[in-house]
């Protein structure tokens, strides 16, 4: 059996954030997502327009303070976050260790979770910084649980509010020949396709963990402070991804990154390469029959993106885009015969996406913002028809990359947690499918294509009305590779025949609203529902289709 969603983690925390001695902040830290639009609040005017991202998704984050000429200064922003979830009865693949009708279903339908995340920093003029962030507490309040999805990185399936999750503590000093940086860090490229700091808001869904390393950090920029080309070196220990962690599963992940980026206030792209070795400890059947998995993979990334304003309107086009390609090999997962060959597991995949878009801003005399939005997204990440001819070939994006908020971040995600759940079940199996436990896609896309057109109109700066619609299908036959290495048959996640590649059409609407309370602090509230129309790859063994599948989810937060 292959875990095809592995491919996901070891690209998911190579993306390098860095900046430079003409750039305050990383491209990866929050508030460096175009949030100009807060500086640009004149008395006299507004000058001319400046593109901002905040114009497509309006956070309600503040920045924080500039540092001081002569002096050290401390700040504190953060936000508090609450959700209520409900969802119609998902259907899922039934334990073959259980009697039917049990564990047919998530078992899920409501809950409500919360994170607190603080952001403290310590400034001193602008060569040291004190970067610090931390969810305190995160987790699910109330409500019903999962069953059967153990195995997922975020399970749900127990009620545990009061999580802790460390995500920075690092050092910043800028010398005189570049930025040094040295700590607990995330980080984030491009679209955040496979590199995303969990931390970037998205139209629909939420953000989540993110990646997490331990980094030496050293970049620069070759032609001085002014000139548009950096580039960065970094070393890196995992502390935390989806397939990775060092705490509590002792895995051993480094990486090496090169990164080299030519920005500009109006367009920016940037490559990098990255090579990650990871060792994991295991058993065969028992405590006497342990063994070590390893993977090798390189990874290549192209990111760009631009804005462009519209001669004669108040609009800007813009646009991004971010291609990708992993290679590799890994024991990991490996078939019998190459086990017994002792030979790897061939890495060969690849994905991108691209967006393209326009919005239209709008002005009171104090501030600018989009009161329309048009984009398009479009995005390909490989599949994989023959989980058994020692090559992987999917791509999973990183779960923070939403696109709409039921076909991906739900109804797959448990799909795949499901499969991998049954695949390590002993009741099932003595010996679970190696690599199971690295197999649940947790809400990334994967081996599918997708269109993604969405519209956000805003008819006062502090209220969005957002519509989305997904159509989407799987790149290659959809095989559940549960089925195949455990059952040995060539099905779907819901027992039907594999060959149907029509994932479905989702439909998503919502509104937001930012209401100031104080001069730093702003209330979010918020409603988003999302209905998937299921394709014939939900079909089961009898040709049944999945129902349609609802979500919805209400917000109350508050930024400061």
């Amino acid at each position: 059996m292959r875990p095809y969603a592995w491919l996901f983690p070891i690209a998911l925390s190579l993306g390098v954030s860095w900046s430079s001695r003409a750039a305050a902040q990383a491209p990866g830290d929050p508030g460096t997502d175009g949030d100009l639009v807060l500086a640009e609040s004149a008395e006299e005017g507004l000058g001319a327009p400046v593109f901002s991202q905040r114009w497509l998704v309006d956070h309600g984050r503040f920045d924080p303070p500039a540092p001081s000429e002569d002096s050290m200064a401390f700040s504190m922003h953060g936000e508090y976050q609450l959700r209520f979830r409900a969802m119609t009865d998902l259907r899922l693949q039934r334990p073959e260790s259980v009697a039917p009708g049990e564990a047919e279903t998530l078992g899920q339908n409501a809950y409500l979770t919360h994170w607190l995340r603080l952001r403290p920093l310590l400034q001193y003029r602008k060569k040291l910084k004190v970067v610090g962030e931390i969810d305190l507490p995160r987790g699910v309040i109330a409500g019903a649980t999962t069953q059967w999805v153990d195995v997922a990185r975020d399970s749900l399936d127990e009620v545990s509010f009061y999580e802790v999750h460390p995500r920075k503590l690092y050092f910043e000093y800028l010398t005189p020949v570049g930025l040094v940086r040295i700590g607990h860090q995330t980080s984030h490229w491009g679209m955040g396709l496979i590199a995303n700091d969990g931390d970037h808001p998205t139209l629909f869904g939420d953000y989540r963990r993110g990646s997490i390393v331990e980094r030496l950090l050293f970049a620069t920029r070759p032609g001085g402070a002014d000139h548009p080309f950096e580039i960065a070196l970094a070393g890196d220990l995992v502390f935390e991804d989806s397939k990775a962690d060092l705490v509590d599963d002792g895995d051993r992940a480094l990486q090496a990154v090169l990164a080299m980026r030519w920005t500009t206030e109006e367009a920016e792209a940037g490559l990098y390469g990255v090579y990650r070795h990871q060792e994991r400890d295991s058993v065969s059947i028992n405590s006497l029959t342990p063994y070590t998995e390893e993977l090798d993979v390189w990874v290549v990334d192209l990111a760009a993106r631009f804005n462009v304003p519209v001669i004669g309107n108040d609009a800007f086009v813009f646009g991004e885009l971010e291609a990708m390609f992993i290679g590799g090999s890994t024991t990991f997962v490996r078939t019998i015969d190459l086990t017994g060959a002792g030979e790897e597991e061939e890495v060969r995949s690849f994905g991108g996406a691209a967006k393209l878009g326009t919005v239209r801003w709008a002005s009171d005399g104090e501030r600018r913002w989009g009161d329309i939005a048009l984009a398009v997204e479009v995005g390909y990440a490989s599949g994989d028809a023959n989980p058994g001819d020692g090559i992987t070939k999917r791509m999973t994006f990183d779960q923070s990359h939403n696109v709409g908020m039921v076909l991906f971040d739900h109804v797959l995600a448990w799909k795949t947690a499901r499969a991998a759940s049954l695949a390590s079940d002993r009741a099932i199996a003595n010996r679970p499918s190696p690599g199971a436990q690295l197999l649940p896609s947790e809400g990334g896309i994967f081996g599918a294509s997708y269109i993604n057109p969405t519209i956000v109109v805003r008819p006062q700066h502090w209220l969005d009305l957002k519509g989305g619609v997904v159509i989407a299908q799987s790149t290659a036959d959809f095989v559940d590779p549960y089925h195949f290495g455990g059952l040995g048959d060539w099905r779907n996640y819901d027992g039907g025949e594999d060959e149907q590649h029509d994932l479905g059409v989702e439909l998503d609407l919502g509104a937001d609203v930012r209401i100031p309370l104080a001069d730093a602090v702003v209330l979010n509230l918020g409603a988003e529902g999302g209905v998937l129309f299921p394709g014939g790859a939900f079909e089961d063994g009898a040709g049944n289709g999945l129902s349609n599948q609802l979500l919805l989810n209400t917000k109350l937060g508050m930024q400061y």
